[in-house]
């Protein structure tokens, strides 16, 4: 196997028995969706490189405890959600997300208006989810704006799936007043 091209579990594995190349390899692999997570949980970009260090670090010296009871992406995830939960837990007040350009890159399409009004909308919708509860906050980054699974979720968080859902409905239902408020209020 070349080192980076193998599964997740591989390299963990290979990582364990000290091959600091595959370390590397997961390392390339994972920071930038880490770093997105942090990033959308934390609101800013320094802040969310300092956590997704923080990470790195505590997986490299837990390695030799993972014993793959869960999948490697969801033992990583849930490393850097804690290290940025750790970080929300040293500052006040909540810093407003700033809109990524991933969210805005296809309001290009839209010309100069829209893609200033497109903007604007996202602006307000990561005001909006700063505003939440780190309980309601990070379960909604993870499966609305990170596509991960109910169950990877629930595992990171270390909760039943049935709360978890809970959970999101809330988040949905303050992240549409607080919406409405911004709009109307």
């Amino acid at each position: 196997m070349t080192v980076g091209t193998g599964s997740d579990e591989a390299l963990v594995a290979a990582a364990q028995r000290g091959d600091a190349t595959a370390f590397d390899a997961l390392v390339r692999r994972h920071t930038t969706k880490m770093y997105r997570v942090a990033y959308r949980i934390l609101g800013d970009s320094a802040e969310a490189e300092d956590a997704v260090q923080e990470a790195w670090v505590s997986v490299w010296r837990s390695l030799d405890r993972f014993r793959g009871e869960s999948a490697p992406t969801t033992w990583l995830y849930r490393v850097v959600t804690n290290a940025a939960l750790a970080s929300l837990r040293r500052r006040r007040p909540t810093v407003p997300l700033e809109p990524t350009d991933d969210w805005i890159s296809d309001s290009a399409a839209l010309g100069p208006e829209g893609h200033a009004l497109r903007t604007e909308e996202v602006a307000r919708v990561h005001r909006a989810i700063a505003t939440l509860e780190p309980s309601q906050r990070i379960p909604l980054v993870l499966r609305e704006l990170e596509g991960m699974r109910y169950e990877e979720i629930a595992e990171m968080l270390d909760v039943p799936v049935t709360a978890l859902r809970s959970r999101l409905h809330r988040a949905r239902v303050t992240l549409l007043a607080r919406l409405k408020e911004m709009r109307y209020g």
